[in-house]
């Protein structure tokens, strides 16, 4: 019994040191706690900001490569106007990157007798009043990928009606 009662004895002595030890250990634990939630909200930060910097990245290639191949829409554009794809292998060549295009999110805008929008067209001649201004001819159509317009349509701008239908 003397052994159990010097065991309790030093049990209890252990406690009073144990409860000042115990406080620091505690407020060490915050302060641990408290740096691995700072960690880990900039390792998240990280991760999200890594992940639209790929976005960002793979969507600037996209554009670039879709700039690259506008002038090759023009050509087919062209052809089309012409009568020269009216059939053949370089009609389901153009369908095809048409296609493909149209798939990535790519819209040609700018066709006559559209609304003139100065956010979306060049104007290069303008033959109208200015009231209520339509896109007479289109010289060279304009794209959008997505939402962001890679290139402006240019056109010319003059008035609605049966003179402004653009059918020269």
């Amino acid at each position: 019994p003397t052994a159990d009662a010097a065991a309790a004895g030093a049990a209890g002595t252990d406690q009073v040191p144990a409860d000042g030890v115990g406080q620091a250990e505690q407020t060490q634990i915050a302060e641990l706690t408290e740096a691995l939630q700072r960690e880990r909200a900039q390792f998240v930060n990280f991760r999200r900001r890594s992940a639209e910097e790929f976005t960002q990245a793979a969507a600037s290639g996209k554009q670039r490569l879709v700039e690259k191949l506008l002038p090759l829409l023009d050509d087919f554009d062209r052809a089309r106007e012409h009568g020269d794809l009216a059939e053949g292998p370089l009609k389901v060549f153009a369908d095809k990157l048409g296609d493909i295009l149209t798939g990535e999110q790519l819209v040609k805008f700018g066709a006559s007798g559209d609304v003139f929008d100065p956010e979306l067209h060049e104007a290069i001649q303008n033959d109208g009043s200015g009231v209520e201004p339509v896109i007479g001819d289109v010289f060279r159509p304009g794209y959008r990928l997505g939402d962001k317009v890679i290139r402006h349509a240019m056109v010319t701008v003059t008035d609605p009606g049966p003179a402004g239908d653009g059918d020269q």
